[in-house]
């Protein structure tokens, strides 16, 4: 489904990513790990076009690289950003129908699949999304990008910051989206997590992968978690 081959992205003069190869398959869960600095949230903006990059980027086989963010986001490419950026002064119903798109008849996520899912956004529905806690906003972020029906969601550290109640939520959440055939390309840095809910791994350091596998493959490398995971 999508498709990265030789990656340089650029803020300025500064050179932040160095040749990046990945790729997530249909219905996969992908997690990018690595230390803050890495490069794993520029990877994600890069594949969005909101910094300078060459290379490839293909999508179902149609290459992004030089497209603007809204039209690949059209062709169904979602993103959760870590700042989440809701809209507070409007309410948590009006956030999640701001996400949908022209093709909601047909789409996958429905705003009761939403409170299904997390019954809190239920719950304050007619609130402003603004006087919800973090971890409430976070679930709204998620759940409004869902409701565009997008074939791939990039979301980048999802559980920051998050109580372990919520974290499972989100958890649950993300084998409810592989199960519906929607790709996750996961920015994360609780490794536990990423270790129980990926099919692969990438470790980013200094702007390159350096390991790719399976949850396994990472659990028995010693090596790599030591030199580009662990603290």
């Amino acid at each position: 489904m999508l498709d990265v081959r030789d990656l340089h992205a650029y803020y300025g003069k500064s050179h932040i990513l160095h040749g990046v190869d990945m790729k997530v398959a249909e219905g996969e869960i992908v997690s990018l790990l690595g230390r803050n600095g890495a490069g794993r949230s520029t990877t994600i903006k890069a594949i969005l076009g909101q910094v300078v990059l060459e290379g490839s980027v293909r999508f179902r086989g149609e290459e992004m690289a030089g497209l603007k963010t809204f039209q690949i986001a059209r062709k169904g490419v979602g993103y959760v950003p870590e700042n989440r950026d809701i809209f507070p002064t409007l309410t948590v119903r009006q956030n999640l129908v701001l996400g949908m798109k022209g093709t909601r008849e047909r789409g996958r996520w429905k705003l009761d699949d939403m409170y299904r899912l997390f019954p809190v956004l239920k719950q304050r529905a007619d609130a402003p999304a603004g006087v919800m806690s973090g971890g409430e906003q976070q679930m709204l972020t998620l759940c409004r990008t869902l409701m565009g029906d997008p074939d791939l969601v990039m979301i980048d550290e999802p559980t920051e910051g998050l109580a372990p109640r919520i974290v499972e939520q989100v958890a649950e959440l993300f084998d409810e989206m592989k199960s519906r055939g929607v790709s996750i390309l996961l920015v994360e840095q609780k490794l536990a997590i990423a270790l129980r809910i990926s099919q692969r791994l990438y470790v980013m350091g200094h702007g390159r992968i350096v390991f790719e596998g399976t949850p396994q493959e990472l659990r028995t490398d010693d090596s790599v978690r030591k030199e580009w995971l662990e603290v």
